[in-house]
């Protein structure tokens, strides 16, 4: 609670205006309102003041505050009184109002006095004190109200009086009590609902009832005892204090107000913790969650906290197994303090990993799971931690001060522990502390784990879709690619779209790219076998056509939950073609070299992989040096509410706008689409630049079945190779020549053999023949006579390999350029 209530407009509408006090059974009850100025005199006077102490306005007004309100400790009929009558406190019943004017009480007091007015009895008076803050001139807000006139129609208001002074509360056990939480909005018409809810609240529970003045101002009337009145808590523990030494009964009043202070106690720290549940999880990112923790306890519960979490925690491994030891690595992950800037930063830098010897109150903590608090951090303590510092002293920073070491535990697992240091001229940790430490780091602990397990999980979602697409080569034979991947959103990281590139013989190169129906673990895995059977049909050389027909039988045997589109392309550099079908995919753009002009390539759609029963059809288009091949799934062009032609249109207009680099074009076309509405699907772009291969890198001869021919094959090779300024791989080249040419020779059934060589990013050499048979490593002994040609391939060529074309099969490999 605020000391003192903020000035406004004095209460009432001018000098005649009453101030009453509304409750249930009275309905209005006059109150005095007085104000006294800083030289206390009273600057305002009200009606109800007159009819209370019988002065008149004119009568007050300019007058000392004491002379009118006198405060003396004998009752007024035991000596002179005022004019106008005297106050008299109750004994026992706290400070005086005297304490109030004379501005010895810089907080809101209340009391209840007996005051003595000429030609009247004595009246029971309650009274109330309020400081001012702000400027101005009036230093203390005063009302007063007749006791007698609420006891006349509440016979159980005394007990209420007796049960809370000074002051007057509102009870729950005295009859009007439930009428009042029923019906508070009928009385105070002007209140919210919400206003009426906090102040039956405050009613009930805690006894703090509500003025209303005459423009609906409302005030708390009663002080919040536990708060405010500090000095008379004071004065009560030393009294109690004075009683224990001396042996004597410790006072009521002290116990009375140990158990208020208990009470207190335990609601700041209810509402602390409830604050600090507030303020962290707001995020499931982990280390903004460390962020919040540490600011939650700083400055308020702690001068200093630094976190240290599990390695295994901090990496995403999982949840850690066992209990920790000495062997366990601990890592700073966040230091939050109010020293000066940088003060801790070079001693204990955020990010360093460091185990904790067994001695340390850090090891007992982190191995019972239990808070350890060290009431002063002595020089052999400081002396004993600054140890695990190497070439760094931190006694400065941490001795004299007070420690509390609290878990951070999630299932009964220690994930890490926070240290926390208050300097040595704050109050020390206490037992209290060590509790609301403890329920501060569950609740955190709660919170770490619940990030801790989705960055895990998040982890292993990108784990998978990593592992399930491929790293493509940014060179193939004749054409460079680029490609970007998007998931849908940040809590479903795997999906079922996916590009793939496969180099294939004759220097061509196969892109694909495709998109299974859904989202989650399921398409992935069915993503998965669908990619695995593309790569193995497109090594085998199948057209596009008719790799699409067996891809769309492989599915149905898979399941019919599923159903998936694809386009398959196929990149010949030598003969600047395209070869393409499409599995009810969106069709690619293709980027013109010559005039920069972009446009979608108009062809048949086919139905989705899964469908079954639909024919698919395959078209050729020509292409130039230069030209930009650009493939992307729907996820990309498609907003909910628009016509898919609009992202198509997007699509292409970006795909042609100029860029540096294929990663910048990438770039550009992801950046101009992604911004496109709410996009909730995955994303999978390949782009491939074709930059084709020239005739003149490429030389082709024909061979017969004659072993002669091997010789006539490295000799062919040697003599080209010297034409291409290559002399320092003719060597090589023509001796692995030479071994293809005589295992095709061998088991050949045809008429005749074919030997390419050609110049790219690596030189290339293939042998085609008509035997689908693969060809396969032999274990060759020191007397075989055959089994050593392939041997001797893999051990000179950069790669190698072999696979099934329509006729037969294409055995070739690669020998990396000589530096020019």
């Amino acid at each position: 609670m605020d000391r003192g209530i903020e000035r406004g407009t004095p209460p009432g509408r001018g000098a005649g205006d009453d101030v009453v006090l509304e409750h249930t059974a009275t309905g209005r009850v006059p109150l005095a309102v007085i104000l006294i100025d800083r030289d206390g005199l009273v600057s305002h006077w009200s009606r109800g003041a007159r009819r209370l102490f019988g002065a008149t306005k004119e009568e007050a007004i300019g007058q000392t505050a004491l002379d009118l309100l006198p405060v003396s400790g004998a009752l007024p009929d035991e000596e002179e009184a005022s004019p106008y009558g005297g106050f008299t406190a109750y004994d026992g019943l706290g400070p005086d109002l005297e304490s109030s004017l004379d501005g010895r009480l810089s907080y809101p007091a209340a009391g209840r006095a007996r005051l003595s007015v000429p030609e009247q009895d004595r009246v029971d008076v309650l009274w109330w004190a309020y400081p001012l803050v702000g400027p101005g001139k009036e230093r203390l807000l005063v009302l007063a109200a007749d006791a007698g006139g609420l006891r006349q129609d509440l016979p159980e208001a005394d007990r209420a009086f007796e049960r809370i002074a000074p002051g007057f509360a509102l009870h729950t056990d005295f009859p009007g009590a439930d009428e009042l939480a029923r019906r508070l909005p009928e009385i105070l018409p002007s209140m919210s609902v919400e206003e009426s809810a906090r102040i039956v609240a405050q009613v009930l529970e805690l006894g703090y009832p509500v003025l209303e003045f005459s423009q609906n101002e409302r005030v708390p009337v009663t002080p919040d005892w536990g708060v405010a009145r500090r000095a008379e808590r004071k004065a009560r523990r030393e009294r109690a204090a004075i009683a224990v030494a001396e042996g004597l009964p410790v006072p009521q009043e002290a116990a009375d107000e140990g158990e208020d202070l208990e009470y207190v106690a335990v609601r700041e720290r209810l509402e602390f913790l409830n604050e600090v549940s507030g303020r962290i999880g707001t995020s499931l990112d982990l280390a903004q969650t460390i962020i919040e923790v540490s600011k939650a306890v700083v400055p308020k519960f702690t001068d200093v906290a630094g976190t240290y979490l599990r390695e295994q925690v901090v990496a995403g491994e999982g949840f850690p197994d066992g209990v920790p030891d000495t062997t366990t690595m601990w890592h700073r992950v966040a230091l939050e303090h109010t020293d000066e800037p940088g003060r801790w930063d070079d001693v204990v830098p955020v990010g360093e990993a460091m185990p904790f010897p067994a001695h340390t109150p850090f090891f007992q903590c982190m191995t019972t799971g239990d808070p350890v608090l060290v009431p002063r951090i002595s020089e052999q303590m400081g002396h004993m931690i600054a140890s695990q510092f190497e070439k760094r002293d931190i006694r400065p920073l941490i001795t004299g001060r007070s420690m509390l070491v609290v878990p951070l535990k999630a299932r009964n697992v220690v994930l890490g522990f926070m240290i926390l240091l208050r300097h040595p001229e704050r109050v020390e940790f206490n037992d209290m502390d060590r509790v609301t430490g403890a329920e501060l780091a569950a609740r955190a602990g709660l919170v770490l784990d619940n990030a801790r397990m989705y960055t895990y999980q998040e982890s292993v979602a990108e784990t998978l879709q990593d592992s399930m697409l491929p790293h493509i080569p940014p060179r193939m034979a004749g054409c460079d690619i680029a490609t970007r991947y998007l998931p849908g959103t940040l809590l479903g990281r795997v999906g079922g779209d996916w590009f793939d590139s496969v180099k294939l013989p004759g220097a061509r190169t196969a892109l694909v790219v495709g998109d299974v129906m859904g989202h989650g673990l399921n398409s992935a895995a069915m993503m998965g076998q669908l990619r695995t059977a593309v790569q193995t049909m497109a090594a085998m050389d199948l057209p596009p056509a008719q790799l699409l027909r067996n891809l769309d039988d492989l599915a149905q045997r898979l399941g019919d939950s599923y159903l998936a589109t694809c386009l398959y392309v196929v990149y010949d550099p030598i003969a600047s073609e395209l070869h393409l079908a499409n599995a009810g995919h969106i069709p690619p753009v293709i980027v013109r070299a010559v005039d920069g002009r972009s446009e979608l390539l108009d062809l048949p759609t086919g139905a989705p992989i899964g469908v079954g029963g639909v024919p698919f059809e395959a078209v050729r288009v020509r292409v130039a040096p230069g030209d930009r091949l650009v493939m992307c799934t729907d996820g990309l062009v498609e907003v909910r509410g628009e016509d898919i032609g609009v992202g198509l249109a997007a699509l292409s207009e970006s795909a042609a706008h100029p860029a540096a680099s294929m990663d910048d074009a990438c770039d550009t076309i992801i950046r101009t689409l992604n911004t496109r509405g709410g996009r909730k699907d995955d994303v999978a772009l390949l782009m491939a630049r074709l930059n084709g291969i020239e005739p003149d890198d490429v030389a082709e001869w024909r061979l017969t079945l004659d072993p002669v021919e091997a010789g006539r094959a490295r000799a062919v090779v040697r003599e080209q190779l010297h034409e291409w300024g290559l002399a320092k791989l003719a060597d090589n080249a023509a001796l692995l020549a030479g071994e293809l040419v005589t295992n095709a020779v061998r088991h050949s059934h045809g008429r005749r053999i074919a030997l390419r060589l050609v110049r790219g990013d690596t030189l290339l050499c293939e042998v085609d023949d008509d035997d689908p048979t693969l060809p396969s490593l032999l274990s060759a002994g020191p007397d075989a006579e055959f089994g050593r040609g392939l041997h001797l391939v893999g051990a000179l060529a950069r790669e190698w390999g072999a696979s099934r074309t329509t006729t037969g099969k294409t055995v070739w490999f690669e020998l990396t350029l000589p530096r020019r």
